[in-house]
């Protein structure tokens, strides 16, 4: 039997392929699968052992292939980190000469928690792993890229796979807004580099048999259903907190955890007796206590396995064979979508390789249901903020503002990015506030609930970008920027406006149980012109698409986790023709939405100017 070194070349021989997060994993399955056919390998990722290993699995790999390629590993580098990003590039410049392949695959899972409690930080970096580090990675990538290179993304199906189907996906706002926008980012580096004759496609598998699957996600999301619903024995912090730990235990010896568990008890019973919560008591029987609140632990501890696996097998029901994906599957798929032919035959569209059959409830419309009489909102108070300086959003908050203090409301408070605006608001309660600025967005809300006794509605208007300019050709401190003002900003704003709707809700979860109010977010309006170009049109759902699973989830945690009566609404002005929105319209959209013309409605996006002539 011939060997490689004498039979015809391997279908990637001698292509540079980058892998993203590719230490463990789906990562190292895919840079084995290239391996194989003969690939050069670079690999990545935070942590250098695992990195290693890898290395030594693939040059293995081509020893026993007779293969001449290599392997490079950059290890320390998290692809969200600018530099590392461009000083591995450089390398991978000197030494190979260009990139023939760019698999984005790094990704996290983000803080498993319900909106309201999902930590700013960690949602923050959720969202520039997954997206800010599939831009950078390709931006720079695209330096030393020749004609017939691939740019292929790895999301997933609980997002925008299709635009006008929604996934919500509970406890992962940060995941899913940041995989929808990069489906969207997939399609308009598709349109950008035609070009280039480069092709950018994106597969969204499902559920794939991992570690991060089983031991993270799933016990987590058990742990805040449990932290909601409450058990006996221990409040909604103690659990949060007890939680956190215990779940480190999972997959120890009994002996292990049980030592765990009292070590975790004992931290509780601490707290409670600096909080002067039963103190006399517990020190007299500290023992009995001590015990017994272990036995408590323990039983969580076992709930949040059931509540794991009974989700894992909830799940698998939705996919024709039960199955989910192997990660060898899922590599199968990258290396095929890599293929020249069929990168041609599908540039520029996501490809569903989940087979998970996912009914969902439609939550698109394109109108808002007029009311009659506004005179519920009399003695209500509400909040108008916007990032925007441009003269036709400072119109609508002026316009929005005025129509809300003609109907009777106690309070409207104007909050605007950027102070220079503020001449544009003198007749009204306005202020200038640094919005990306976490602990100044609490206190004002905190400030709002104090001085005038509620909160009752907000709305948001993020304004637009130029969708004129390439994405790939934009600087990183623009890109920051966009998913600052676009996904970032609308997410702090919602957060601390529900939980300032319903007071210290966060910490007892019980307090949102029927509470109501409305959330309104103006979003990117659609491209305006006679004649737009599919580029123009794929620029301009980046954001949208990051948006719409955001508004999704909330609604779902809000509704069927939470017990509220709390809407999150979305509103796009603008439509396909190209028409700019009527003032009136978006006017008239926002003050309905405000009365809660749409809180009996399943629909919650809102394509306010797609109307039939």
């Amino acid at each position: 039997m011939e060997n490689s070194s004498s039979s015809a070349p391997l279908k990637f021989s001698d292509k540079v392929v980058v892998i993203t997060g590719s230490g463990t994993g789906i990562g190292q399955t895919i840079a084995k699968k290239f391996a194989q056919n003969g690939a050069n390998i670079i690999i990545m990722g935070r942590r250098k052992e695992p990195l290693e290993q890898t290395s030594q699995i693939l040059n293995e790999i081509f020893q026993k292939n007779n293969l001449n390629a290599k392997v490079r590993a950059y290890a320390g580098i998290d692809v969200s980190d600018e530099e590392g990003i461009n000083s591995m590039f450089e390398s991978i410049k000197d030494e190979f000469g260009q990139v023939d392949i760019i698999v984005n695959n790094a990704g996290v899972s983000g803080p498993v928690k319900v909106f309201t409690n999902s930590d700013f930080k960690d949602f923050k970096d959720c969202v520039s792993i997954h997206l800010t580090g599939t831009f950078w990675t390709s931006v720079q990538g695209l330096k030393i890229m020749k004609p017939q290179s691939k740019i292929v993304t790895i999301a997933t199906f609980f997002t925008e796979e299709n635009k006008f189907e929604q996934r919500p996906y509970r406890f992962r706002t940060p995941y899913t807004a940041a995989q929808g926008a990069k489906n969207r980012l997939s399609e308009a580096l598709a349109w950008e580099l035609v070009g280039n004759q480069i092709k950018s496609v994106c597969t969204n598998p499902g559920p794939v048999h991992s570690d991060r699957i089983y031991k993270t996600v799933y016990p987590k999301a058990a742990a805040e259903f449990i932290r909601i619903g409450g058990y006996e024995g221990l409040s909604s912090v103690e659990i949060e907190n007890a939680a956190t730990k215990a779940l480190l235990l999972l997959g120890e010896s009994d002996e292990t955890v049980n030592s765990g568990l009292v070590e975790i008890a004992k931290e509780i019973l601490q707290l409670r007796i600096n909080d002067n919560t039963d103190t006399d008591v517990i020190k007299e029987n500290f023992d009995t206590h001590l015990t017994n609140l272990t036995k408590i632990l323990s039983g969580m501890l076992k709930k949040i396995q059931e509540i794991a696996e009974k989700v894992q097998t909830n799940t698998s029901k939705m996919i024709v064979d039960n199955e989910f994906l192997t990660q060898e599957e899922v590599a199968d798929m990258v290396l095929t979508l890599s293929d020249d032919k069929i990168s041609k035959l599908i540039n520029g569209r996501i490809v569903p390789n989940d087979r998970v059959f996912y009914p969902v409830r439609p939550v698109i419309a394109t109108s808002v249901d007029s009311i009659s009489d506004f005179s519920n909102l009399q003695n209500k108070v509400f909040v108008i903020t916007t990032t925007s300086s441009h003269e036709r959003d400072i119109k609508r908050v002026q316009t929005i503002a005025s129509s809300l203090n003609l109907h009777g409301i106690k309070q409207v408070i104007v909050l605007t990015n950027n102070q220079n605006d503020l001449i544009h608001f003198k007749d009204f309660h306005s202020h200038s506030i640094n919005l990306i600025n976490e602990e100044n967005v609490k206190r004002i809300f905190a400030t709002v609930i104090t001085k005038f006794g509620s909160l009752d509605g907000i709305v948001h208007i993020t304004g637009d970008y130029d969708y004129n300019i390439p994405i790939s050709s934009i600087s990183r401190q623009t890109w920051e920027k966009l998913v600052e003002n676009f996904i970032y900003i609308p997410a702090l704003v919602t957060r601390e406006s529900v939980k300032a709707m319903v007071p210290n809700a966060a910490e007892e979860p019980s307090k949102f149980k029927g509470s109501k109010g409305i959330v309104v977010l103006v979003g990117p309006d659609a491209p305006v012109g006679k004649k737009i170009s599919g580029e123009i049109r794929a620029r301009s759902e980046i954001f949208r698409g990051a948006l719409r699973p955001f508004t999704a989830t909330v609604n779902q945690e809000l509704s069927d986790v939470l017990g509220s009566k709390i809407k999150l609404n979305l509103i796009f002005a603008g439509n396909n023709e190209g028409i700019e929105s009527k003032s009136e319209n978006l006017e008239n959209s926002v003050l309905n939405l405000l009365a809660g013309s749409s809180i009996h409605r399943h629909e919650s996006i809102f394509y306010i100017d797609e109307v039939s002539k």
